[in-house]
């Protein structure tokens, strides 16, 4: 028999989008096939730590983990070994628990998304699902994914980036720059966050300034764009390297203003429309964009590229990219690829092959210069 696959499979982490990855987690290890795979949960805490053990995600979602076991990955190449972390009279003690062949990250945000983690496994030289390190930081921050679209010429909307400490020591000169984007409706947004979380629809000054709060909470950067009214809400799922494929799109039909967190995961009134009712240039049109986002931001193995149409004109807005889409079961990801012929477990294994892909050719590249004992 061939030997199973060690994958880890790690979620939950120090974001908004915690309980986001715990029903992503959900999703991806029901379909995880036992044959082909031996798997290790790792869950993040709130707090940041890293633990194991029995029903780590059950464990997570009530909050209970004083029974798993402390965890750690070394950051440096070697054995790929995860460490149990024990106490002992005189201190910590790292003992092996196992070698981990992949890493899948279902995490969402901050700590996760952003390029923070995949350092970590860079260093470690572990296989990973999902976006390096340049392509992660690029696509989770948002003012910055959208400055290189415009340097590939791909359309957005207007915008500007405000930090945290201009909003609390230069409100209004904030508010009158923020008016200056465009008339009302504006939304703002923290740039490093997903899943709607901290943003807002402005409607008039009072929820401009609300709304500015709240992003800020959130992160140190805020996006403030122009809004549309009424737009289509288009999704296009990408798969690949270094040629990627997008599926077909799908719309999006939020039961709330707009596709806020709860309209996303909890009231189940929004309507996904697959695959998406558009004239077929438009189509071919933003699967172009969607796969010019993916290359230009050095995206590797999975993305969501997510766009704004103008109701009439069908005009296109590249909206932000996902470099670790939600895959719980009413996610776009997962569904698109369904649709385009690629069902749920068959989307896993192939995520898994080109993670290991990646790492394959990453193997290639000289980490030494000059001469070699």
């Amino acid at each position: 028999m061939e030997e199973k696959l060690k994958l880890g499979v790690i979620f939950g982490g120090r974001s908004g989008e915690h309980e986001v990855s715990l029903m992503s987690a959900r999703s991806v290890l029901n379909v995880l096939s036992p044959e082909k795979y031996d798997v290790t949960q790792i869950g993040i805490t709130h707090a940041g730590s890293w633990v194991t053990g029995e029903n780590v995600l059950a464990a997570l979602e009530s909050g209970r983990t004083n029974d798993l076991t402390p965890v750690i990955l070394l950051p440096e190449p070697g054995q790929n070994w995860l460490y149990a972390v024990r106490k002992t009279p005189t201190g910590q003690l790292l003992e092996p628990l196992t070698t981990l062949d992949v890493i899948f990250p279902v995490l969402h945000g901050t700590f996760g998304e952003d390029g923070t983690l995949q350092g970590l496994l860079e260093l470690a030289d572990l296989a990973y699902i999902g976006a390096g390190v340049l392509g992660s930081s690029a696509g989770m921050d948002k003012a910055l994914f959208k400055d290189v679209m415009r340097a590939h010429k791909v359309p957005v909307l207007e915008s500007i980036v405000v930090t945290r400490r201009q909003i609390k020591d230069h409100s209004e000169e904030v508010l009158v720059s923020a008016e200056k984007v465009s008339a009302y409706p504006i939304f703002v947004k923290p740039a490093n966050l997903g899943s709607s979380v901290g943003v807002s629809k402005c409607r008039n000054r009072s929820d401009l300034y609300e709304g500015l709060l709240e992003a800020a909470s959130y992160d140190r950067r805020v996006l403030i764009e122009r809004g549309l009214s009424k737009p289509h809400e288009i999704e296009v799922s990408v798969l690949g390297n270094d040629q990627p494929q997008a599926s077909i799109p799908g719309e999006v039909i939020p039961s709330d203003d707009f596709y806020t967190y709860n309209a996303k995961y909890f009231d189940g009134r929004s309507e996904l429309i697959i695959p998406a009712p558009l004239p077929a240039v438009t189509i071919a049109k933003i699967q172009q964009y969607a796969v010019e986002a993916f290359l230009a931001t050095d995206c590797s193995g999975m993305a969501r590229v997510d766009f704004l149409l103008e109701p009439d004109t069908y005009q296109i807005y590249l909206s932000e990219i996902n470099t670790i889409p939600g895959f719980t079961q009413i996610s776009m990801y997962p569904k698109l690829w369904e649709a385009s012929g690629l069902p749920y477990p068959a989307l896993i294994d192939r995520l898994i092959e080109l993670a290991r892909e990646r790492k394959s050719e990453r193997d290639q590249t000289e980490r030494q210069y000059g001469r070699k004992e």
